[in-house]
């Protein structure tokens, strides 16, 4: 038997895409399913859900931040009389390098260029030109509550329309109007159900874009499902439109078609991974996009250089390279 700590994020979007550096992780340890390896995760509070799933967890250990760094004292309490055959530190502590009872040290160094996350990951394991996909566990419970919040019928489009700051947030009346034009004659996806997700505290963000949607067509998931059943339901989507987002990471894992819409963030670093995943972005490019005296907690969108056109233009080119993938065998 092999043991496995994983210290990872704090932030959903993180952790989601350091789950394939994990994945790869447990496979070469346990030389492909022929060894056992038991797995602690260390991560950010909102993380944690991500990771219960995991196959060989022995437990997750919530890091809530302390004052002076204490959170880090508590973890080191906590997993230092544990012989580790590799502890893998995502955050950059003094943890690694502290524990006497470890075999094999990854510590994630700084990117030498500007490179997408998942890449950088890879390069822990010498797989910076393949690194491992985003990936995540699911239970037979997230699969049934997904089935029934999300039946088998009328395709779903799925539409992430909040942020953790309004900057990057796209106007809900933009939202309703991509829609329409995805839902309606014409559309990608004509006559399709609405699915909306969101986190806990953002149905506010959200509440225009529900009241948009016509009830008979609604599926209202705003803060209504923890994360993993979230992603369960995404698998159950024909497509998924959002802002960049935890949600949009989630999307893109989920193998689902995903648009990432981004404005004052870098899709350089943080669009959706995969084939099947593509970004629209504002007219006006990343580096040009903050106004004097920006402040992310209290500045309004900056998002309106995106047109619904574009992102509609972006949605359709994205759906024909998938049906495209889906004729080669590879989607």
């Amino acid at each position: 038997m092999k043991r496995l700590l994983f210290v990872t994020a704090t932030r959903i979007g993180d952790g989601v895409l350091s789950s394939g550096l994990l994945e790869a992780l447990i496979a070469e340890m346990g030389n492909n399913g022929t060894e056992e390896v038991r797995v602690t995760v260390a991560c950010g509070p909102v993380a944690a859900p991500l990771f219960e799933a995991v196959p060989g967890l022995d437990r997750i250990i919530v890091m809530t931040k302390r004052k002076r760094g204490a959170h880090w004292l508590d973890l080191w309490k906590q997993v230092a009389l544990t012989r580790w055959d590799t502890v893998v530190d995502l955050r950059r502590s003094a943890l690694v390098w502290t524990l006497p009872l470890v075999r094999r040290r990854l510590v994630l160094p700084y990117p030498k260029e500007p490179m997408h996350r998942v890449t950088h990951l890879g390069a822990l394991l010498g797989r910076q030109d393949a690194p491992p996909a985003p990936h995540l566990w699911l239970t037979e419970v997230h699969r049934a509550k997904a089935a029934e919040l999300i039946p088998d019928g009328v395709p779903v489009l799925a539409l992430g329309p909040t942020s953790n700051w309004k900057a990057k947030t796209w106007r809900p009346e933009r939202f309703a109007d991509l829609m329409q034009r995805l839902t309606g004659v014409g559309g990608i996806l004509p006559g399709a159900r609405v699915a909306l997700f969101g986190g806990p505290g953002e149905r506010e963000q959200a509440q225009a874009l529900i009241d948009a949607v016509p009830a008979p067509l609604r599926i209202d998931l705003v803060g209504g499902v923890d994360l993993l059943t979230a992603y369960a339901c995404l698998k159950r989507c024909a497509l998924y439109v959002g802002n960049d987002s935890s949600l949009m990471h989630l999307a893109a894992t989920a193998g689902i078609p995903t648009l990432g819409l981004f404005g004052p963030t870098n899709e350089v670093h943080y669009a959706p991974w995969g084939l099947r995943a593509a970004v629209v972005r504002t007219e006006v490019p990343f580096a040009e996009i903050f106004p004097p005296g920006f402040d992310h907690r209290t500045w309004g969108t900056l998002m309106d250089s995106l047109s619904v056109d574009a992102a509609e233009a972006a949605a359709r080119r994205l759906w024909a390279d998938c049906v495209a993938l889906e004729a080669e065998g590879r989607g």
